[in-house]
């Protein structure tokens, strides 16, 4: 067996296993129960995105994804960062 013969497999196993990881993340950020809950959802469905440009990238050969992926991935960052801020500023205001 060859990476020529495995990597069609493994290609279409790791699509998959993409599929069911954002459609656990969906269900987490449908259901909650906390704000910061949905938030980590949030973050992990942009990382599964960069996985899944990752994996276009590999299987279609094309290093233009490569760009999406870094793009991808700083906005997932500064919005994670931004939620933060937010959900920090409202359990303050909470407490006062």
């Amino acid at each position: 067996m060859t990476i020529e013969t495995v990597m069609p497999y493994a290609i279409e196993f790791s699509k998959l296993m993409l599929f069911i990881a954002m459609l656990v993340v969906g269900i987490r950020i449908v259901r909650g129960p906390h704000a910061a809950d949905r938030v980590v959802a949030l973050d992990m469905l942009c990382l599964l995105g960069v996985g899944a440009a990752a994996l276009a990238a590999v299987s279609t050969g094309s290093i233009a994804f490569v760009d999406v992926v870094l793009g991808v991935a700083l906005i997932g960052f500064l919005a994670t960062v931004a939620f933060a801020a937010f959900i920090e500023r409202g359990t303050q205001s909470d407490k006062e």
